[in-house]
């Protein structure tokens, strides 16, 4: 296959996936005419709600026939998900043909795998230079290779907390330190903050981008939402207030993303949106995987009239929104986890409680997962916590009373496979 035959290549130009730097991609793109110089770009950073965030943008945006070109990783099913253009995933033979430039007019020189995708990405903005670009900062933003915009229209941190540590020093493995690289290099256009989990949060926030000559706007400071009966929450800022239709994506931290996502585009005077896009697009916007309700495929016919719900947190942050979600429903909740072997698993798990079942499971063809043997024994502390082989074999062992829900959690990998079973 023509596609998965660069990819092939890419992922060989540099011995490591990931390589926080930024000369190899400056360079690359000197080479491809600084093409990220040229876009109008919102740039989305933070730990969870990203994704979330990102598509109560394009869905309001899509309401004012503002076209856009997305950026955001990492993908669920195919790569073709991080390159939207022109409000559409590329194809197949396009994205080759993306790829196969940067190949050649990299010409072998070392490049990271998400170095390559992201000149990539900015290229073919090229093509479409009146749209608006949104960008997701990935792993961490100063060093990441989305970070090298000279300026944008706005930056957005969404909810900061541990993840990732991994990659930073053993001794530096601190929420300080996280936000330090999240936040510290954002360009001084606008920043949006989100709401945070604690005041700790935020005030550190505030500290590292006190310097920062940006225009600031702060959850419960400039902006904020209740929620209302019927339906309803209600959004204000300093141009007024908002009676907005609750979106359709479920969990109360939707109505924080949302709430994040409006007030960014209020900011921003020259994108002409008004009060019916902004309810409209809360309504009408989408996020795979995420707290997302199953309703057909072949894995849902095995739970019949039980509800099935994918969600791909990984992170105690994740979880600590997710389970706020779970104690709002009045019924019996069986997990199905498959979990990275680099993140915080007890701490993860912590979040769940009254449970009534747990079953670990094997992420297949990731060797960076951890087994679902090894997760049940991190986990053995848990009543009622058993390890199956596959997700499907989960499905089939629990035994599910009228009511009973099924939640599928612990990584967008996991997810990935339970849609391509599905």
């Amino acid at each position: 296959m023509k596609l998965q035959k660069i990819i092939n290549r890419l992922q060989k130009l540099h011995p490591k996936e990931i390589d926080l730097s930024l000369d190899r991609i400056k360079n690359l793109c000197e080479k491809l005419g600084n093409p990220q110089d040229e876009i109008k770009c919102i740039q989305v950073c933070g730990t969870n709600g990203k994704g979330s965030t990102i598509s109560f943008l394009r869905s309001i945006l899509n309401q004012a026939n503002i076209k856009c070109n997305v950026y955001t990783s990492p993908h669920v099913i195919s790569i073709n998900e991080r390159f939207v253009y022109n409000d559409e995933m590329i194809s197949d033979n396009d994205l080759s043909d993306l790829l196969y430039k940067i190949y050649e007019v990299n010409n072998n020189q070392p490049l990271t795998y998400f170095e390559a995708l992201t000149a990539a990405f900015f290229y073919g903005c090229k093509k479409y230079k009146d749209n608006l670009v949104i960008a997701e900062f990935g792993l961490f933003g100063r060093g990441d290779a989305v970070n090298i915009l000279k300026e944008n229209l706005c930056n957005i941190v969404t909810s900061c907390s541990e993840d990732h540590l991994d990659w930073l020093p053993k001794n530096d493995r601190t929420i300080e330190r996280i936000i330090f690289e999240k936040t510290s290099s954002l360009l001084n256009s606008n920043i949006v903050v989100a709401k945070q989990n604690s005041n700790k949060i935020v005030e550190c926030i505030k500290k590292n981008i006190s310097n920062n000559t940006a225009n600031k706007y702060f959850f419960n400071e400039n902006y904020s939402f209740v929620l209302k009966e019927n339906n309803f929450f209600y959004y204000e800022d300093r141009y007024g207030g908002l009676k907005i239709p609750k979106p359709n994506l479920n969990g109360q931290f939707q109505l924080e993303n949302a709430a994040t996502a409006i007030a960014a585009l209020r900011v921003l005077k020259d994108i002409k949106i008004n009060d019916q896009h902004i309810k409209d697009g809360i309504q009408k916007a989408s996020n795979i995987a995420r707290l997302e309700e199953i309703k057909s495929g072949s894995l849902k016919k095995l739970v019949k009239n039980n509800r099935l719900i994918l969600d791909s947190s990984h992170n105690p942050g994740g979880a600590k929104v997710l389970n706020e979600y779970l104690q709002t429903l009045d019924c019996n909740k069986h997990v199905i986890i498959g979990m990275m072997a680099n993140k915080d698993h007890e701490k993860y798990i912590s979040y769940f409680k009254d449970i009534a079942s747990l079953t670990t499971v094997d992420i297949p063809n990731q060797p960076n997962a951890i087994s679902g043997k090894k997760l049940k024994e991190k986990f053995k502390n848990i009543p009622n916590v058993t390890y199956k082989n596959s997700i499907k074999e989960a499905i089939q062992s629990i035994k599910l009373k009228r009511n009973d829900l099924i939640l599928i959690t612990g990584s967008l990998y996991l997810s990935g496979e339970f849609l391509n079973l599905n």
